[in-house]
């Protein structure tokens, strides 16, 4: 608990000192509300309207959650794929990088064709977006990979298979976990950006739209909110990833350490 506060306190001191730092200026230089309003404005329009933003992040936490779940399983699968051939890595690996440089404003529209609008629309950008990172990471922990090792179980017998799943896989997963944690922030962007289009209006709208509608009524108090509650969310996620990811090390190094001394 003391370390967790050790932690946590110098990042909450520098943005309380921040908030203040917003709020003084703001009052004292009489900025006018629709161009920046202060902290204390942006806490009570979210405290005003919590029910609707309440909703609005659990619908963009949903998208965003399922989308990095999908660039996981993806980019774990099409990274041991691309590991596995030098033939498929030249090929294909450009290609891959097109989930990089191709705008997801343009990719949108697209989605809301093929998938209709809500949830399946946004959870589909979020993946897009956060895919190339875990398959990158996938791919060089493959490459990494022990070349002796490798000699040992080609000399054993083991099959493409096995070797991937007892050899090749556990060695990536440090990689693939500096991946996956990249790839959180990089979900609730695509998540956000997706329901700036394919957001689906109604009694729950995701943080996206509330950002779009409230910037159309000059509401900047709910913008900034929307988006501060967007940015817990990313933080959420990151913390899970990184929480999981050291359980996972924790079992990597055990494994290891075991190896070496037997």
């Amino acid at each position: 608990m003391i370390r967790a506060l050790r932690v946590a306190l110098p990042p909450l001191t520098a943005a309380l000192a921040v908030a203040v730092l917003w709020e003084v200026a703001v009052r004292m230089l009489a900025v006018p509300a629709y161009l920046l309003p202060a902290p204390s404005a942006i806490v009570q329009a979210a405290w005003d309207d919590r029910a609707r933003l309440l909703a609005g992040t659990l619908q963009t936490a949903m998208a965003s959650a399922g989308g990095l779940a999908l660039a996981v399983a993806a980019g774990v699968l099409l990274g041991s794929a691309l590991g596995a051939s030098r033939g498929l890595q030249r090929a294909f690996y450009p290609l891959a990088l097109l989930f990089q440089m191709v705008p997801l404003v343009a990719i949108a529209p697209l989605l809301v064709i093929w998938l209709g609008y809500g949830l399946r629309s946004t959870m589909a950008a979020a993946a897009i977006v956060a895919v190339f990172p875990v398959l990158a990471s996938t791919l060089d922990g493959m490459r990494s990979t022990d070349t002796g090792l490798r000699e040992i179980f080609r000399i054993h017998g083991a099959s493409r298979l096995a070797t991937w799943w007892k050899l090749e896989l556990p060695s990536s997963v440090p990689a693939i976990v500096t991946g996956a944690r990249v790839a959180a922030g990089l979900a609730v962007i695509g998540a956000v950006v997706g329901e700036f289009v394919s957001g689906s209006a109604g009694e729950v709208s995701p943080l996206g739209l509330v950002v779009t509608a409230s910037m159309r009524q000059s509401r900047t108090d709910l913008v900034f909110a929307a988006v501060g509650l967007s940015a817990c969310v990313g933080f959420a996620l990151f913390g899970i990833v990184g929480g999981l990811g050291w359980l996972l090390l924790r079992r990597w190094h055990a494994s290891a350490e075991q190896e070496v001394r037997s």
